[in-house]
């Protein structure tokens, strides 16, 4: 036993170093990517404070915040996933197939209706207004898809989930009607998953929630291993299943709708990234919630670099390239899942 434990944490050792190469790589290219081509040398050098003017204006105006800001988001989304997925024992659950993104742009509708403005000091405040909109959507699907026999029911939690989305949608579709044309036009990308978190006020905003909440839920890992195996099991030897849960519960939302804020309405990256982590380093949340936060990074990076470099001058919104590969994976996995 204690020899396969090794086993396993080797092989997420030498997976995250591998995912770590392949992130560092990923940010080399998303830096040099843009219509001003910088080279990995010179992207040292004004790192190091030896670059020219023009270099580090765009480096650290433009490129260095963007790249932060979808680095932070990715991890995010990742560990939010393999939570959701791990409290509610249910392959497909995802903040964005719950529902939880939906009531994140309810909360920003009900930001960009009282302050306007994206940029400006008040932004620090859109993380806080997104995760109540998640939180109150999160509240209502746990609610409605728990049976107090059976605990949470797998695909009525998926169901209600998607129920409660297209509510959602709908009050946020008729609230961004009255704003003006200009910050319609900011919601709408939003929606589909832009990447308008470009200053560092916006990488301010979002930094304390990641770095504050990733290490709680790594510490509550071995909580999540209990509550994979059922909450019958998770009492028996000593959790409290339900406190345990409500606090897991809200790092995701919190972990989640933080990410979005930033990041737009980017869905699957939560689905995936759980799934690929724990086909690499098994089944144990100590080992793969690591890994699925890095995989969840690469994602988001690769996709915005994608997004804004193939398609010049008109670029795509990484959320359009990220539903390209989730959505076929989301199917794949619908037909593989056995609901009860």
């Amino acid at each position: 036993m204690k020899l396969h434990l090794h086993t396993r944490e080797k092989r997420a050792f030498t997976v995250g170093l591998i995912l770590l190469m392949i992130c560092v790589s990923a940010v080399i290219i998303g830096l040099n990517t843009g219509s001003m081509r910088l080279p990995p040398s010179t992207i040292l050098q004004t790192l190091m404070g030896n670059g020219s003017k023009e270099d580090t204006m765009v480096l650290f105006e433009f490129r260095l915040p963007r790249i932060l800001i979808t680095m932070l988001a990715g991890i995010g989304l990742g560990v939010s996933g393999a939570i959701l997925q791990g409290i509610s024992r249910n392959a497909l659950a995802d903040p964005g197939i719950l529902g939880i993104h939906a009531g994140a742009s309810f909360g920003l509708i009900v930001f960009m209706t009282y302050f306007h403005s994206m940029n400006s000091a008040a932004s620090l405040l859109i993380p806080l207004f997104t995760f109540t909109g998640g939180a109150l959507t999160a509240f209502l699907i746990v609610w409605l898809a728990y049976d107090r026999n059976r605990g949470l029911l797998p695909i009525r939690l998926l169901l209600i989930g998607i129920a409660i989305a297209a509510g959602f949608s709908a009050v946020t579709l008729y609230l961004s009607l009255s704003l003006d044309e200009k910050t319609y036009a900011f919601t709408s990308r939003w929606l589909v998953g832009n990447v308008w978190g470009r200053d560092w006020i916006n990488v301010y905003a979002l930094f304390p929630w990641i770095v504050l909440l990733v290490p709680y839920v790594l510490f509550q890992s071995k909580t999540l291993n209990a509550l994979s195996l059922g909450d019958e099991l998770a009492l028996g030897i000593g959790t409290s299943v339900r406190r345990q849960r409500l606090q897991l519960l809200a790092a995701a939302v919190a972990l989640s709708c933080a990410s979005v804020s930033m990041a737009g309405g980017i869905g699957f990256i939560g689905l995936v990234a759980p799934h690929l982590a724990r086909r690499l380093v098994g089944p144990m949340h100590q080992h793969f919630l690591p890994i699925a936060g890095l995989i969840g990074l690469v994602i988001l990076v690769i996709a915005d670099t994608i997004g804004r470099s193939l398609f010049q001058p008109n670029a795509i919104p990484a959320g359009v390239v990220v539903a390209a590969v989730g959505a076929p994976y989301f199917l794949y996995l619908l037909r593989r899942t056995k609901f009860n």
